[in-house]
């Protein structure tokens, strides 16, 4: 695939309409350095014409029946559906993701829509029984979920157009409105969502989209008391940043991990092989559930270990448009310095790099790192980079200890042959979510995910989504 680039300039999207800024940065590609766009750069009078639009909106958005609310969804997803090249291009393009992890990310997009417009059908409350407790006869009760209003969401470059998805998507299945600041280095996906929502025929002010610093932006988003809710997916720091501001708003936080598998003894290294080596290396580990530690028992330890890094010797380094790539550039120069040095790091203090280890212009070669403590860098913080650690094990119940002694809990997998260890497993991890006999790096668009610890708070699923962006109101009839 090749898409031809014409450096551009973007303008703002506010109330249904494109609203040129009065300064702009220049977007250039990971993998090449080549300018891409121009990136409109907001002022805090321009996020404030777009509250002021999503506040405008939100009784047009409150008021519309379900199955409008729904049917946006549906012609979204078609139109998805029909320009599925073309978005996986813009995300390979600004991302450096290679283009078949691209179009995965498109395929899931147009899931987690499909899932907004199924729930936009089944918001509904429950009937109580006033009569078990005394006072309470001939009353009658229920609860209705309403949408809380304008949503403020923050995301990522990781996921351009899912992780969008999953804050865009219950946000206006549940009748809200939104403010969306896309990721700085990953804009393009933002703004092409704005184009197929209009065309879908979104009411004007119903999504808004602005570009810009955090500090101006972001602090605005966080701060006005006109947004009701939070969504944000990125790091530790800005999250915590976030929940310290937002005052009495409801704040969901999708934050950081360094995720691990545990290996038991008797598992089938063959099996399993392949699918660590891509848990642990697709779109160079820039994944929040990225497999970054395996605990694996100490009789499969050679074998795993010598298969595992034959394995990352044959993915295919290079431009993230060739379909036949498979790791590409990491999203800045600053990371590819970090991760060298966190893995010189490890290296001095006796870590063994069994593969990589270096870099080629911004990309990571994938590092596959033996017997690093559980201090060093790359483990015990998210390294966000093409770079796994493997390290023996006498018992799985070392292995859960090792797991759990992190800041993190988001997700974590076992592999074991044994219910009952199974089940321990699930019981001690502490963590937001166990796969058995699977990767920590599985998510499907409809599961509860998020953590625990510095993982985050709240879940995103878009069931669990709309919860968080609806209130529940208690309706009571007396009947006396």
């Amino acid at each position: 695939m090749n898409l031809k680039v014409e450096a551009r300039k973007k303008n703002l999207y506010i109330d249904g309409q494109w609203k040129e800024s009065t300064e702009h940065a220049s977007l250039t590609s990971p993998y090449s350095g080549d300018v891409i766009a121009y990136i409109p750069k907001a002022n805090e009078q321009e996020v404030n014409e777009a509250i002021e639009a999503a506040c405008r909106a939100k009784t047009v958005m409150a008021k519309m029946p379900a199955h409008e609310r729904a049917a946006i969804l549906e012609r979204l997803v078609a139109l998805l559906e029909k320009r599925l090249d073309e978005a996986a291009e813009i995300i390979a393009l600004e991302a450096a993701k290679p283009i078949a992890t691209a179009i995965e990310e498109v395929k899931r997009t147009i899931q987690t829509y499909k899932f907004a417009a199924e729930e936009a059908k089944r918001i509904h409350g429950e009937t109580l029984p006033l009569d078990a407790a005394p006072g309470g006869e001939k009353r009658v009760a229920y609860t209705v979920r309403e949408p809380i209003g304008v949503i403020g969401a923050i995301t990522p470059f990781n996921f351009p157009m899912n992780l969008v998805a999953h804050k865009v998507g219950p946000a206006i299945a549940a009748g809200n409105t939104i403010v969306l600041k896309p990721a700085s280095q990953t804009p393009l996906s933002a703004f092409f969502l704005a184009e197929l929502l209009q065309e879908a025929g979104l009411p004007n002010g119903a999504l808004n989209i602005i570009t810009g610093s955090g500090k101006v932006v972001g602090d605005k988003i966080v701060t006005d008391d006109r947004i009701a809710a939070i969504t944000f997916t990125g790091s530790p720091a800005v999250g915590i940043g976030i929940r310290n501001k937002a005052g009495l708003k409801r704040v969901t936080l999708e934050l950081g991990s360094n995720a691990a598998v545990i290996i038991d003894k008797g598992i089938d290294i063959d099996s399993i092989i392949n699918r660590c080596v891509k848990g642990a290396f697709s779109f160079q580990g820039q994944v929040c559930i990225s497999l970054q530690r395996i605990y694996i028992h100490e009789s499969l330890y050679e074998t795993f270990v010598q298969k595992f890094v034959e394995a990352t010797q044959q993915l295919k380094i290079g431009d993230p448009l060739d379909p036949r790539t498979d790791v590409s550039a990491l999203i800045s120069k600053g990371d590819v310095e970090r991760t060298l040095e966190w893995i010189h790091e490890a290296k001095q203090q006796g870590a063994e790099v069994a593969t990589g280890g270096i870099a080629k212009g911004n990309i990571l070669l994938p590092t596959v790192l033996l017997n690093a403590e559980s201090s060093l860098k790359v483990s015990c913080q998210e390294v966000f980079a093409p770079i796994v650690i493997i390290n023996k094990v006498q018992a799985v119940e070392e292995a859960i200890e090792q797991v759990n002694d992190s800041r993190y809990g988001l997700q974590a997998g076992i592999y074991t042959d044994n219910v009952h260890t199974a089940l321990t497993a699930a019981e001690n991890l502490h963590v937001g979510g166990v796969m058995i006999n699977d990767i920590p790096t599985f998510r499907l668009d409809h599961m509860p995910y998020g953590g625990v610890k510095e993982s985050g708070v709240g879940r995103e699923g878009i069931k669990y989504a709309v919860e968080e962006m609806t209130e529940l109101k208690l309706v009571v009839f007396n009947r006396n």
